[in-house]
């Protein structure tokens, strides 16, 4: 039998050997002179070599336990080296388990779907906020395919408890899209905010502030000429009646986006919240007022915005400068908003009898015929347009320049 003093006298030579210890176990001795345990046994009428680990590492004493156990289940009619295998696999395939779980969790999930979307910064900044801030903090560890309808309501309704009614509603759609998403991704098979329907307090709705009346338009015209600040401020305060985009659009603006010879803002798609590309024409007095702007702001990298930040050119001015400057001439959130020179617009064009197609086409909204949505396109209506966003101008520095209120004439 071996003992310790004889196993550390081994030396390797030019061909591997074994010296055996008793009940089929051995140490292996290679040319190399890396020791190795080995257990030869019978089973099925074959004979089998089977290992059972590295010396030192493993002592004889260790080795002979091992033998022990090996015979063992050979005893009971079991080979020790397919069984030592299954369990290898098993552990294999419990860690491949864990590791999908882990990579199934509503956190992974959530954050793969916010990477994979896209949509304007604005958009995505806005979904960061409502899933990092509502949906996360409960459900980021939970494996997504377990999440149950009651368990989604749960959370949602500690979001309602705190007065956010609007907010919960946004967060049960962006799960919705999350959900959706891992469905097709082969993450989930249901999707629980469809149970939801329903389920969650509906908010009141709330239009943005805007001011329609012909008198109270030529006050705030009057009152933003005589705005005072930042030129970038200054100016994207003047452009935003008379273009009527939306506020993201107009602070991200871009100078190449702009052709002032053809008197033509050309918004990519990919900044739009449609996610279709789409054409402003500009009127004499836009287009004044973007030479007035260029000095200031046009002379720097050939893709500067428009109306930068005041801390740094290469970020466009904040999402609530607008606003700001609109308290500043002291219009309050419930008067008026930046977002209110769209309504403020669509209210007048409409009564002025502008056909209302072209309206909604320079207001950039969903066409809800989906079957004409296909045939939208950036230049749709755009003579009829041009045409309106001339007579829109004109109209607003009548406004302006007139105290008393000026008569609406309809368009023919």
């Amino acid at each position: 039998m071996l003992t310790d003093l004889k196993i550390k006298t081994l030396k390797p030579r030019e061909k591997l050997y074994r010296v055996g210890d008793a009940l089929g176990l051995c140490i292996e001795v290679p040319p190399s002179g890396a020791l190795r345990w080995r257990y030869r046994y019978r089973f099925g009428g074959k004979f089998k070599m089977m290992g059972l680990g590295v010396y030192p590492r493993i002592t004889l004493a260790e080795a002979r336990r091992r033998l022990h156990d090996a015979r063992e289940l050979l005893s009971r009619g079991i080979d020790p080296s397919a069984e030592r295998q299954a369990i290898k696999q098993s552990k294999i395939e419990d860690a491949i388990a864990v590791e999908v779980a882990e990579s199934n969790t509503f956190g992974v999930v959530a954050r793969e779907w916010m990477a994979a979307q896209e949509v304007a910064e604005v958009t995505a900044m806005k979904s960061r906020w409502i899933i990092n801030t509502f949906l996360l903090p409960a459900l980021v560890h939970r494996p997504i395919a377990e999440i149950t309808p009651r368990e989604l309501l749960t959370v949602l309704r500690e979001v309602e408890k705190t007065g956010k009614i609007e907010t919960a509603k946004r967060a049960r759609v962006k799960a919705g899209q999350i959900f959706r998403w891992a469905i097709l991704e082969g993450r989930a098979e249901t999707d629980p905010t469809a149970s939801l329907r329903g389920a969650l307090k509906t908010p009141k709705v709330k239009h943005h502030a805007a001011i329609t009346d012909p008198a109270r338009m030529g006050e705030l015209l009057r009152a933003i000429d005589g705005f005072i600040g930042w030129p970038a401020t200054m100016y994207a305060l003047r452009l935003a009646p008379l273009v009527f985009v939306r506020p993201g659009e107009l602070r991200h603006a871009r100078w190449p986006e702009i052709d002032l010879d053809g008197a033509i803002w050309r918004i990519p798609a990919e900044r739009m919240k449609m996610k279709a590309a789409h054409l402003v024409p500009l009127s004499t007095q836009a287009v004044a007022i973007l030479h007035e702007l260029k000095p200031y702001t046009g002379d720097g990298e050939g893709n500067a915005y428009l109306f930068p930040s005041v801390r740094t050119p290469f970020r466009p001015m904040s999402e609530n400068t607008i606003t700001a400057a609109l308290r500043r001439l002291g219009y309050s959130g419930d008067e008026m908003t930046g977002h209110g020179f769209r309504s403020m617009a669509a209210t007048r064009l409409n009564e002025m009898g502008w056909r209302a197609d072209a309206v909604e086409r320079q207001l950039a909204h969903a066409e809800s015929n989906k079957v004409r949505e296909a045939y939208t396109s950036a230049a749709q209506y755009l003579d009829e347009r041009t045409k309106m966003m001339q007579a829109w101008a004109d109209y607003l520095d009548k406004l302006k320049n007139q105290n008393s209120v000026v008569p609406m004439k309809r368009h023919a």
